[in-house]
């Protein structure tokens, strides 16, 4: 028997052992549209670095006056080129131009993709099925260079923006191929008081977690909420 082999195994790492995060700069992609701001301020509010980004660099420096807590705005490739881990919100229309137009800039970097592929029609909101399979593989097949994960994709817009509410009761799920990225992205929603990361899965089930928002706003329409998830035994 070699040493190796009578070798005590290293004990499993705990998954709630999540790294600091507090020193990331934060960038938000479509940080002028509801879901981004309202991240963008959350992030903030619990003592995040955070840059908002939008086309205009005008347009996303009125928008971080308005928000406050320390926020500043830019054009999208100077909020990707200065932030070590960006958040990807923008419009699904929008998704595959943008990132393309900012691979040089994303090159290296941690990406969280939360776009939700949807469609309306007079029956409500329904997922629509990217050509890559989700708007996360398609950010990583059009950032190669890039660190893709899939995150924040059921908040609700309304309850991240609104400062009355002290918490947000939920949980984010996280996708993504290396385990110490998701851990970061994990650790980074756990900033947000009341918010859990929780680890499901690779980017391959990015689909069906983007998809689950067309039920959600049916849930939210019915029953006039703001309904968001929780995992229960974990």
């Amino acid at each position: 028997m070699t040493s190796t082999d009578s070798a005590p195994k290293a004990p499993a790492k705990d998954p709630w052992d999540l790294p600091d995060v507090s020193g990331y700069v934060v960038g938000v992609l479509g940080g002028t549209g509801p879901q981004g701001k309202g991240l963008a301020y959350r992030l903030a509010r619990a003592g995040q670095k955070v840059i908002i980004g939008s086309r205009a660099a005008e347009r996303a420096q009125a928008a971080a006056e308005q928000i406050g807590h320390g926020i500043e705005g830019a054009d999208n490739a100077e909020t990707a080129r200065r932030s070590d881990i960006v958040i990807v919100a923008v419009p699904w229309e929008g998704h595959g131009p943008l990132l393309q137009s900012l691979r040089e800039e994303l090159a290296g970097k941690l990406v969280v993709d939360c776009v939700n592929p949807l469609g309306f029609d007079k029956k409500g909101a329904y997922a629509l099925k990217p050509e890559e399979g989700s708007a996360a593989e398609q950010a990583a097949a059009l950032l190669p260079e890039s660190r893709v994960t899939a995150a924040f994709h059921h908040l609700s817009a309304v309850l991240l923006e609104d400062p009355e509410v002290d918490q947000i009761d939920t949980d984010v799920m996280v996708l993504g191929e290396e385990r110490a990225d998701v851990e970061i992205v994990q650790a980074l929603a756990g900033r947000i008081p009341g918010m859990r990361g929780i680890f499901a899965g690779r980017l391959r089930g990015a689909h069906q977690v983007e998809s689950l928002v067309a039920n959600l706003i049916s849930v939210n329409r019915r029953y006039k909420a703001h309904a968001g998830l929780r995992i229960t035994d974990v």
